[in-house]
């Protein structure tokens, strides 16, 4: 197995499956979303496209954030622990990096996981039983590197113990440089990531779900994630 991380989705990394990280906080929400019970979850790049999926659909929660702060209009921000008990089966979501980077991922990859640090063992698990070349493409923040998901992917590089690509052990460099995941956390270049609270120390947690967010299909432009059985 190889395995390569992309810094941002901007960034090649190749690889059949896809694992798309972005700590702080598309994929801890999506990851937290699906471990509570909701049905999927439908990644939008847009607002809009968000807000007319919606209209489509009807019985469905809308949530986001631009710039880390919610979005008027929406029930929900981008917080993980707003989605704590579901209000629904059908979760949209638009963020300002994070869906993004899971629909990149989606056109360029067989197979697409969705990590964080809260699903760690079990998405490092899936993606070795699957058994061929992986890619781990980080979200960052608008086109920039994000230490928090550097470390995420450092940490993933190292449960496969696979054959790692420079940047595979850039990452791996970078995740043991923290003696926590909160401090790495923490150390964000971001100011608005780093003013974020009680959601780094929610997102820091480690493997406290088994849950897999996997993309199943594209629904026009949106990505549409579950929890395959």
């Amino acid at each position: 197995m190889r395995v390569d991380v992309a810094f941002t989705p901007e960034e090649s990394a190749n690889g059949p499956v896809g694992i798309v990280v972005d700590v702080l906080r598309a994929t801890s929400t999506i990851v937290q979303a699906l471990a509570s019970g909701y049905r999927r979850v439908l990644c939008c790049a847009e607002v809009d496209e968000a807000i007319a999926l919606r209209d489509e659909i009807g019985d469905a929660v809308l949530a986001g954030e631009r710039l880390a702060a919610s979005i008027p209009g929406f029930d929900l921000g981008n917080s993980p622990r707003d989605f704590l008990e579901p209000l629904g089966e059908t979760l949209i979501l638009t963020t300002t990096n994070g869906t993004r980077a899971v629909i990149a991922a989606a056109a360029r990859c067989d197979v697409v996981l969705i990590a964080s640090l809260l699903n760690l063992e079990a998405v490092a698990a899936a993606a070795r039983a699957r058994g061929k070349d992986v890619a781990v493409v980080c979200a960052g923040v608008e086109g920039e590197r994000a230490i928090d998901d550097a470390y995420c992917a450092g940490r993933i590089a190292e449960l496969l113990d696979g054959e790692r690509t420079g940047a595979a052990e850039e990452a791996l460099s970078i995740s043991r440089s923290f003696s926590s995941a909160k401090e790495a956390l923490e150390a964000s270049g971001n100011p608005r990531q780093r003013d974020l609270g009680e959601d780094i120390a929610w997102c820091a947690r480690e493997s406290v779900y088994a849950v897999v967010p996997t993309f199943a299909g594209m629904r026009g432009a949106t990505a549409e994630v579950v929890v395959l059985t």
